[in-house]
């Protein structure tokens, strides 16, 4: 039985730059940022002063007031990007099977409400704790809301490494749809975890930027980098196999045509590059490409003192001397890092780059690193036609994955 082929025909993401995809494409090409002061919880006692926030945001216009009253920003964000990926796929679920129709979405938790919730036992009783606790504690919680909302009654499940994530989920949805499991998929990552208990684990950790001018906080590949920024948001694409989507004669986007996984298995602060590169490499492997067909890298490019020369290092062990020709830039330096949301928008600034031949920029480069010597597009966007895209992902607790997506060439 031949594999199927997975296509993209709907995008869809609440970032800080963006609440729909082509807000978001206009901002992160023209390097616009989303970082700001923090605004969203006292910030005063945190090194860390800045973050990429979303405002403005209007729950209650993406679905039914009383499950936005019991829900996290994460499923309001999750769902909203859902509803304008399937908008934008065309797909009229009365048409569908609703059991060939499955859902994948990224994501951590609530903690403020599982806090909020362990105050209310200690303090009022066993009696008095959110009767929908189990639901809206667990990592599937936005995954299970979109499929309700479509009715969607295939696999339905959840990604949960990390930063990975995001790209976790959409890999795992293509290899349901090419193990038979699903026709369509809705997958990416949502996250909200612009919280005090987020944001003093990494605090303490010094990972995070501690510059307080949001203009210049976060700088990946640069010599005065000072570490990541968090953010928020949501990214969604509808993945179909590529018989279902000619069939009913969908626009396709892209072809998700490859993965790959792998561990660091090292202590976090001493992950190794050659791990990095075998799951670029595999994803390559898998996608049928040569290392020399890859002409632009969504780099995970956090901006801390360790990963950006560390993902330089395994960019140049998995594409040799291919590696200085190489278009590479980050999304985070604009929106943030969106952990469990950043793989999937991360993929859809690489769909887009296919689409638009546009290569958006790494703002803030102005010093450049020895460390890091490849071509970062620094600071003003690049035309440039590309038939083959690598995202990499990389974690903190040291869980990879990369994606492999290309033009689609019928």
């Amino acid at each position: 039985m031949n594999t199927p082929r997975v296509v993209v025909t709907g995008l869809g993401t609440v970032n800080p730059i963006g609440k729909t995809v082509p807000e978001f494409w206009n901002n992160v090409a023209a390097g616009k940022s989303g970082i700001g002061r923090i605004t969203r919880f006292d910030a005063s006692d945190f090194y860390v002063k800045c973050a990429g926030e979303i405002n403005d945001f209007d729950p209650y216009a993406h679905m039914d007031p009383k499950v936005a009253d019991r829900s996290s920003r994460a499923v309001h964000y999750g769902l909203a990007a859902a509803r304008e990926a399937m908008a934008q796929a065309g797909i009229d679920m009365n048409r569908e099977s609703p059991e060939r129709v499955g859902v994948c979405v990224a994501y951590m938790t609530d903690s403020d409400y599982n806090l909020r919730q362990a105050e209310v036992v200690q303090r009022r009783g066993t009696r008095r704790i959110d009767p929908l606790f189990v639901a809206r504690a667990g990592a599937s919680a936005p995954a299970m809301q979109i499929g309700m909302d479509f009715q969607a009654r295939g696999p339905n499940s959840s990604a949960h490494s990390l930063c990975t994530s995001g790209a976790d989920a959409i890999a795992t949805s293509m290899n349901f749809i090419r193990l038979g499991h699903a026709d369509v998929m809705i997958t990416g990552g949502t996250d909200s975890c612009l919280s005090p208990v987020h944001m003093a684990g990494l605090d303490i950790l010094g990972a995070m930027s501690r510059e307080p001018d949001p203009a210049i906080a976060c700088r990946p590949f640069d010599a005065e980098r000072s570490g990541l920024v968090f953010g928020e948001g949501a990214g969604i694409i509808v993945l179909e196999s590529l018989e279902h989507a000619m069939a009913r004669g969908a626009e396709i986007l892209a072809e998700l045509s490859g993965s790959g996984w792998s561990f660091d298995a090292a202590d976090s602060t001493k992950e190794p590059a050659h791990s990095k590169a075998y799951a670029m490499t595999f994803a390559m492997t898998q996608a049928g490409v040569s290392p020399s067909e890859v002409a632009y890298v969504n780099a995970n490019g956090i901006g801390t003192r360790l990963h950006d020369p560390l993902e330089t290092q395994a960019l140049k062990l998995a594409f040799s001397d291919h590696a200085y020709n190489l278009a590479v830039s980050s999304t985070k330096a604009m929106t943030g890092h969106t952990v469990t949301a950043s793989g999937a928008i991360k993929a859809i600034a690489c769909i887009m780059t296919l689409v638009s031949g546009v290569v958006h920029p790494t703002i803030n480069y102005r010093t450049p690193d020895p460390e890091c010597d490849l071509d970062y597009v620094p600071n003003t966007a690049r035309n440039r036609n590309v038939d083959v895209c690598l995202s990499n992902c990389f974690s903190l607790g040291g869980q990879n994955c990369c994606l492999v997506i290309r033009r689609f060439g019928g």
